[in-house]
């Protein structure tokens, strides 16, 4: 299948390579030409101008609202788009560009489905990520064999592009608060003289034993925070877009308030490079406990 793939950061590119590797032709672009050339030597093809990916079946994978709006709405991409097109969005974007978008992409007639991934760059490489899917139900039956390629499960979430965004927000939302738990009882027996390590085994062993909570408690137990799986700037980015998310829907979440000034906190402290885990140093600083 010849298939469009915009956005080679750190989860587009495994998941571009992916679907080389199944057998598709891969037309790429990228802001940055170096993450267009090292896909290419895997057999993409590359693509000299965005609107050379933009036709058939397009992937995207892009950063935030404002790489997304630049490339899709600002540069007359939908009006030059052939027909047929259906557009898979896998970015995690706002609630209310997600309905601009979806809106756009009905009107000049191109086929849109929101399709945010849960799942860090080594799950993309491994085919393993949980995709969160919402729109046209015949675009997303279009779509799903590829989708297989890219992760492990779809999640349909509804017929409304945005309510897939929402779920991606929400689930981020319950990741932080993993997080900012964990850190904080580590951090009260710390002062205790027990071991952060200790606690987090054994919760993460028993009562906790889920992914998101043994993946980030031995990240907060080793305090390894580099490289950035993902960035804790893109974390306060996304806490951002979930109190965006609740204020227009008029849902009260006020603990996401106090997780963004904590990520806010994180950043001003240097950390915004670091694995989004790196917030377990705020709770440290905040105990008198910071190196």
């Amino acid at each position: 299948m010849d298939l469009g793939f915009i956005g080679l950061g750190a989860m587009g590119r495994p998941m571009a390579a992916n679907l080389i590797a199944a057998g598709h032709r891969v037309r790429v672009w990228n802001r940055s030409r170096a993450a267009v050339e090292e896909i290419a030597r895997k057999g993409a093809e590359p693509a000299h101008e965005v609107r050379d990916a933009f036709r058939g079946i397009v992937f995207s994978m892009l950063a935030d609202d404002d790489a997304v709006r630049e490339t899709f709405l600002a540069k007359g991409l939908l009006e030059s788009a052939s027909p047929g097109t259906v557009h898979a969005n896998m970015a995690t974007i706002s609630v209310r560009l997600a309905g601009e978008l979806a809106a756009e992409h009905e009107r000049h007639g191109v086929g849109y489905v929101a399709a945010p991934v849960f799942g860090r760059p080594d799950m993309a490489a491994a085919a393993k990520l949980n995709i969160v899917a919402a729109g046209d139900a015949a675009a997303i039956d279009r779509l799903q064999p590829l989708l297989d390629v890219l992760g492990q499960r779809t999640w349909r979430m509804g017929a409304a592009p945005a309510q897939a965004n929402a779920v991606k927000l929400a689930g981020n939302y319950m990741l932080a608060s993993a997080i900012e738990s964990m850190a904080e009882a580590a951090v009260m027996v710390e002062r205790h003289g027990v071991a952060p390590a200790a606690l987090l085994e054994l919760m993460t062993g028993t009562l906790f034993a889920a992914p998101a909570y043994k993946g980030y408690g031995a990240l907060i137990a080793e305090r390894k925070y580099e490289p950035a799986a993902f960035r804790l700037a893109l974390g306060l980015k996304d806490l951002r877009l979930v109190l965006e998310a609740a204020e227009g829907a008029r849902t009260p979440m006020p603990f996401a308030s106090v997780l963004r000034d904590h990520l806010l906190e994180a950043v001003a402290q240097g950390d915004g490079d670091r694995d989004w885990a790196a917030l377990a140093e705020v709770a440290r600083r905040h105990a008198g406990l910071a190196d």
